[in-house]
């Protein structure tokens, strides 16, 4: 093997075929495969997003109604039924928090987590959150735990 039969590996390269705008005679001139007139024929030619050749693009025809407030906080939902199989499965003793939520993967780094109250919690346990549902901090106290609000 030397420099002048090297190949590239078969299906590697995907060449687009005859060179284009190199004359006349490449079969590939004066228009450059681009057509006569039009937006696209133009340089610098770039299709809008969601534009449909002049139709009223979906997103515009389509009717638009609710509201989505940009300042909501968005929360981490973990229940109770999922605290509890955790001390059942011994991944957490006397308490939790919120960073062994994220070691666990139940949140992310910088998520605020909320505890809502589905299931059963049978053992005491101190829980550490940003927020509590009603049920949840009832459910928590009857169990005899504790539940602090960062």
């Amino acid at each position: 093997m030397s420099l002048e039969n090297l190949s590239p590996a078969k299906g590697s390269n995907k060449t687009a075929g005859k060179r284009l705008g190199r004359g006349q005679a490449s079969g590939k001139g004066g228009t450059a495969a681009r057509g006569h007139k039009g937006a696209k024929s133009r340089s610098g030619y770039s299709k809008k997003i969601g534009f449909e050749g002049g139709q009223m693009p979906l997103q515009r025809r389509v009717p638009k109604f609710g509201f989505k407030n940009i300042n909501r906080t968005e929360y981490r939902a973990i229940n109770l039924d999922t605290v509890q199989e955790l001390l059942a499965q011994k991944k957490v003793k006397k308490e939790i928090n919120i960073e062994q939520f994220v070691e666990l993967r139940l949140a992310h780094k910088d998520d605020l987590v909320k505890i809502l109250g589905r299931g059963k919690l049978e053992s005491s346990i101190k829980i550490t959150a940003h927020k509590f549902s009603a049920s949840a901090k009832a459910a928590i106290e009857a169990a005899g735990g504790e539940a602090v609000t960062v």
